[in-house]
């Protein structure tokens, strides 16, 4: 993903790859969520090739930033994603896959990234009233 490492244009549909807005280093995040469910599960990111991969192949791809490298969810875990959808938020800077999960989601051997952590259980109570919507 460096400019000293080029690779060769991924085969992404052109009409796909041309709305995308990426980050500087030309990744979306992608939120990974159960497609019956809702829960979310996951964020990973991907670029242009492993969009199509996810795409095509109906197993999500992911690029590691750690590793610099594509890998496929649930190749070393067994804990496979399989794709029911992906779709691009409003401003095509980010993909919501839906999927089914089996197993966990979540390295640490969680079913989600996102249950460990908390910072707020229950909001409605006027947190957060004062922020208006268009400051998003």
């Amino acid at each position: 993903m460096t400019s000293s490492s080029p690779r060769p244009p991924s085969p992404l549909a052109p009409e796909i790859a041309a709305r995308l807005k990426r980050s500087a280093d030309g990744l979306l995040p992608a939120i990974a969520q159960q497609y019956d469910t809702g829960e979310v599960l996951m964020l990973g990111w991907m670029d242009d090739e492993a969009l199509h991969r996810t795409l095509t192949t109906g197993r999500c791809t992911y690029w590691s930033r750690s590793r610099r490298e594509y890998w496929v969810k649930g190749d070393t875990s067994g804990h496979f994603q399989w794709v029911k959808s992906v779709a691009l938020d409003c401003d095509a800077d980010t993909v919501l896959v839906k999927v089914d999960q089996v197993g966990a989601a979540c390295h640490t051997g969680a079913r989600t990234c996102f249950d460990a952590d908390v910072l707020l259980a229950h909001g409605g109570d006027g947190a957060g009233a004062d922020t208006p919507a268009a400051d998003q």
